[in-house]
């Protein structure tokens, strides 16, 4: 499923009534261990999926649902791109490592930011929860949790702004019917512009 069919509301993923491979290895996760829940997904999307795996298992909620592996999804080619592109330009980085070296931590922060539990939160306050998902498997591969970090909080951060964009756009579409409601309706309590029953975002 691409990115513009996916099904949201408010900004917020919620999950289709087609599942895929990942959809179904997310419906187990709940039930099982993270070891176990990273490997099911893990085969069918990656490092990214053992990480939420891994978090599952340690946190349960959102993160073992169908919806999380779901999201993974969102993380498309263009998202892809701006990370490798932010990583190349950044001072700061590792001399001897590539942007795939670090991919999974932009993954892991830029999926958090779909997780509606954690809406309006900076990252430090989510990060407990992710660092609980770098597993000892991905400290050998990919580094310690303290040399990913800043990667992994770049993707929530950006992820945090492009899901307060979607959710500012439908909040203005449903003033917009609103508004056109208010003149139709006449009602006092309630007219053209902002009011009380406009969203707040």
């Amino acid at each position: 499923m691409d990115r513009e069919n996916m099904p949201r509301t408010g900004g917020v993923l919620h999950h289709d009534n087609n599942p895929s491979l990942g959809d179904e290895a997310g419906e187990a996760v709940g039930g099982v261990s993270g070891v176990v829940a990273g490997a099911a997904i893990g085969s069918a999307a990656g490092p990214i999926g053992t990480i939420i795996g891994g978090i599952a298992g340690a946190v349960g909620g959102w993160w073992a649902g169908r919806t999380a592996t779901e999201a993974i999804s969102r993380f498309s080619k263009d998202d892809d791109a701006y990370y490798r592109n932010a990583f190349d330009s950044r001072t700061d980085r590792p001399a001897d490592r590539k942007y795939d070296d670090f991919r999974p931590a932009y993954q892991i922060g830029h999926v958090a930011a779909l997780n509606p539990d954690y809406a309006g939160k900076n990252f430090s306050t989510v990060e407990a929860d992710l660092q609980r998902g770098w597993n000892n498997d991905l400290r050998t591969k990919y580094g310690d949790w303290q040399a990913v970090r800043p990667y992994a909080e770049q993707g929530y951060v950006r992820g945090s702004s492009l899901g307060q964009t979607t959710r500012n756009v439908a909040n203005k579409a449903v003033d917009a019917v609103d508004n056109i409601k208010d003149r139709v309706d006449g009602n006092p309590a309630s007219k053209p512009g902002p009011d009380p029953t406009d969203r707040r975002f």
